[in-house]
């Protein structure tokens, strides 16, 4: 049995079994402060882990002591405390081990255990024979794999030696490639789990893809196929060149300095790199630079790099495991037809594509560039030596073979391959040779986006929309983007999209506007890589434009007139149209799996058809309420109506009122009308699932504020309104039509939400609930941190030129509870009305546009009025 630590033992003395827990919990503190102190000045995460496994050992082997010297049973740590790796506030996984089930056993296990509980630790125990665990082991990978860092901590050795023995002999010694598969096939399911990329601006720093579980899931595979014991064996027996485990050991220690950080931080066990917490950790690790956004930056750079380098030595390690055949081989067919000749200066290694001589690289620097596009051609993976050679002559791609005119055309038929595009150019990224030779885009591989819209890396972004275009093209998406499937077959400058796409956000992080400054870089790689001038052109076009049909379809009001005719004046052409249309929709679906939805295919679509209607006919396709046949299909969804009805409704509304709704929504509104002299207020709901969007029309008459009020109600009620237009009758009544979505960006279609919503709405409007408490009070429930963490510079501008009819506010600001009644009640109180509202959220980001008019009915033109809109808006905002 070990030694327990005589200073510790003095800590229970005489006296009850509280005052002896106070004692020890004390001690206990102290010796994890101390620890704590001596990691805050070393960093040293491999000192701070073993020591704190040594204390919880110390601990519970003087937890035993009372017991006596011969013990029924043996307490083994396994998992990360097993190692020896136990982070600040990881969980403790004991195994009580015995030959027979004894009374005495099951007491000293109780006796530990409740001890630790009620020193606030965490501890996932089990209780099994040595028969047991070796059976278990063998029919559970799991419980096989936690056994694997079984290490004794104190109790009868005797029986943790003979559990060690039969371990090794009856379950590690067979199946192992059945182990190595099962795990890797795993540890690809978890990927999945996380997001399935490394380049997560969020990422889970344990599980996610190159994280600590993968370092663990490399270990473990390391001690089943070759036996070994620590970590430095892997270059001690030649499983790693020393460069090769120099580099993964310092990503190893790397993510655990993190973890260790990120538990200090928290308070308890955390493994989500939130952005709430990157800039405190960038400051802790010595990243710190007077720029917020800079630290973050450089911070996550060195993040991105670990959690590469972690899985660049997993595949050389797993080749190595195919060679010595303790992995089953990939299948793949590929090779059985190519001939020597096709595979150009390569040969077939295994099943891998390997170089012919070691100085391939060094002598024909091209070749890194060729090896991608025959693999890509081919579809044979390239084998991790020649992926180390690669790494090792990245120097030797430089100007001139950038400016090669045979490089130039061999990358170019990457990006332009029927044959998945976004798999091989990943591949050169993580590689190091797609950086190199093109610097620009090496600028933005592991470059922050500083928002919660985004979940990815700009470069990954990239790669990801590339992949999003590649499938549109296949027709893989048509089910789900029909329009942009049918545009991007109507497309003629092919390799102008895929090049703009690639460059559309590669300025990003340069301090300036990066679809200005990438205009300027796509025009230069598009020259380089040999378009014509009339290419170059639309490539850099589009770039300084990618934004455009989003702003367009999400900010404006596609009914008014000249909102189309000033978006036609800009693209000015039907291949521009199509070209900016199908980026926009692969930027849009790249940026996260849950921004894109019907709501705003839908817009996107409808502005994208409308454009074209007026490209091709010179005429904005407007509805055409004047006609007769538009009042008898009116008369036809009433029933029982007169034509004199029919007549009235329609003297009462605006033009804009009458173009601006379909006619069964006049049908719903008229009947409301009809009601609205018994009832003030009315709603009526209809759900669009396909477009995921609640339509609810509110029928009351105005007043003061009115939209504010609304706005309220709704937001309280859980409802996300995205879009609303507002209309006054000339009998003075209020037709506000508002589409909105829950939280989770689907239809608001559950009935008690719906209930809640009209009770708030009577309130509001009756005066009975006081607005501005019901906010205060939410936000003190609700708030989030980790929102103000990301910077977001409050912005109000106000345009009179994008409509004919009204001024257009357009501002944006950190998103929290009631931001849009706080913005619409201001907007009351400078006596100005709403005409339509177009709320969008990016993340913590808003960007709320209204077209407002004066108490005239005229757009604001006056300076002062302007100056004075643009300072309370902005103490919002920035409230």
């Amino acid at each position: 049995m070990n030694a327990s630590d005589p200073v510790l033992s003095k800590r229970f003395g005489a006296g009850s079994r509280d005052q002896r827990l106070a004692r020890v919990r004390l001690w206990l503190f102290e010796q994890q402060q101390s620890l704590k102190n001596a990691f805050l000045k070393s960093g040293d995460a491999d000192i701070l882990t073993a020591a704190h496994a040594r204390v919880i050992d110390e601990l519970i082997a003087t937890l035993v002591r009372p017991h006596g010297e011969s013990l029924p049973v043996a307490i083994v740590a396994v998992g990360g405390y097993g190692r020896g790796e136990l982070f600040p506030y990881s969980d403790l996984d004991l195994l009580f081990l015995y030959d027979t089930q004894e009374p005495e056993a099951a007491k000293i296990a109780e006796t530990i255990l409740y001890f630790l509980w009620d020193l606030g630790l965490t501890v996932g125990q089990a209780h099994r024979s040595v028969e047991d665990t070796i059976a278990l082991a063998g029919q559970d990978i799991t419980i096989r794999t936690n056994l694997l860092d079984a290490r004794f901590v104190t109790g009868e050795r005797a029986i943790f030696d003979r559990f060690r023995e039969r371990f090794e002999k009856e379950v590690i010694s067979g199946a192992v490639q059945e182990f190595i598969d099962t795990k890797l096939t795993e540890r690809d399911a978890r990927h999945r789990r996380f997001g399935d990329s490394r380049y997560m601006l969020e990422p889970n720093i344990k599980e996610g893809k190159g994280g600590l579980r993968d370092v663990h899931t490399l270990w473990w595979l390391a001690r089943y196929a070759y036996g070994v014991r620590d970590f430095k064996e892997l270059a001690e027996k030649k499983i790693l060149t020393a460069q090769e485990f120099d580099m993964f050991n310092q990503a190893r220690q790397f993510l655990c300095k993190v973890r260790c950080f990120l538990h200090y931080q928290a308070g308890r066990a955390e493994d989500r790199l939130t952005f709430d917490r990157q800039h405190a950790l960038a400051v802790s690790m010595g990243y710190a630079h007077p720029s917020v956004n800079r630290a973050i930056e450089r911070f996550m750079r060195r993040y991105f790099v670990a959690v590469r380098t972690v899985g660049a030595t997993t595949r050389i390690f797993c080749s190595l495991l195919e060679e010595g055949k303790k992995r089953t081989p990939r299948k793949s067919f590929a090779w059985l037809w190519q001939s020597p000749w096709k595979l150009g200066p390569f040969r077939l290694d295994g099943e891998r594509l390997n170089v012919k001589n070691e100085q391939a690289f060094e002598q024909h620097p091209v070749w890194m560039l060729e090896m991608f596009r025959v693999s890509q051609q081919h579809g044979i993976d390239i084998h991790p030596r020649a992926l180390q050679l690669m790494a090792r002559s990245l120097k030797r791609i430089d100007d001139k073979v950038q400016q090669d005119p045979e490089a130039n055309a061999i990358f170019l038929d990457i990006l332009l391959s029927k044959k998945a595009p976004e798999t091989t150019l990943r591949r050169m990224s993580e590689a190091g040779v797609l950086g190199k030779f093109i610097p620009d885009f090496g600028r933005v591989i592991g470059q922050t986006q500083f928002n919660m819209y985004h979940v990815y890396t700009v470069d990954e972004h990239t790669l990801v929309a590339i992949g999003v275009l590649h499938a549109l093209e296949s027709g893989t998406e048509r089910k789900e983007l029909p329009a942009a499937s049918d545009a991007i077959g109507r497309i003629k400058q092919r390799r102008v999209l895929y090049i703009a796409l690639l460059c559309h956000d590669i300025a990003k992080g340069r301090g300036s506007d990066h679809s200005e400054l990438g205009e300027k870089l796509a025009t230069k790689l598009a020259t380089r890589l040999g378009l014509s001038q009339d290419e170059v052109e639309t490539t850099a076009w589009l770039v300084r434009q990618h934004l455009l049909f989003t702003n367009t379809a999400f900010k404006r009001d596609a009914d008014d007139p000249k909102t189309i005719q000033d978006f036609v004046a800009q693209v000015q052409s039907s291949e521009r149209l199509k070209l900016l249309f199908v980026l926009t929709v692969a930027d849009m679906r790249a940026v996260s799996p849950n921004v894109w939805n019907g709501w705003k295919a839908s817009l996107l679509r409808d502005l994208y058809t409308r454009t074209e209607q007026c490209i091709g006919t010179g005429q904005v396709g407007l509805k055409q309420y004047q006609t007769e046949q538009f009042r008898q299909d009116l008369l036809k969804l009433l029933p029982g109506w007169r034509t004199e009805d029919i007549d009235h409704y329609l003297e009462q509304g605006t033009p804009g009122f009458l173009a601006g709704c379909s006619l069964p929504r006049h049908a719903a509104i008229a009947r409301m009308l009809r009601q609205s002299k018994t009832m003030p207020l009315l709603l009526d709901t209809q759900h669009d699932y396909e477009r995921q969007i609640t339509e609810i029309t509110v029928c009351t008459p105005d007043q003061h504020g009115l939209f504010s009020k609304i706005a309220g109600a709704m937001s309280l009620a859980g409802a996300n309104i995205i879009n609303a237009k507002i209309f006054t009758l000339k009998d003075g009544m209020a037709v506000d039509i508002f589409q909105v979505q829950d939280a989770t960006g689907d239809v608001f279609a559950r009935a008690d939400r719906l209930a809640k919503l009209s009770v708030y709405l009577e309130q509001t409007l009756s005066g009975e609930m006081d607005l501005i408490e019901a906010f205060e009070e939410r936000r003190s429930a609700y708030g989030n941190p980790s929102h103000r963490a990301v910077p977001v510079p409050g912005q109000v501008f106000v345009e009179n030129d994008a409509s004919n009819i009204a001024s257009v506010i357009e501002l944006t600001g950190h998103d929290r509870t009631g931001f849009l009644y706080e913005v619409t009640r201001a907007i009351a109180e400078l006596g100005l009305s709403i005409v339509t509202a177009h709320i969008s959220t990016y993340g913590t980001q808003v960007a709320d546009v209204f077209y407002v008019k004066d108490i005239f009915g005229m757009k604001v033109m006056h300076d002062s009025k302007i100056q004075q809109i643009r300072e309370k808006l902005l103490a919002v905002v920035n409230n």
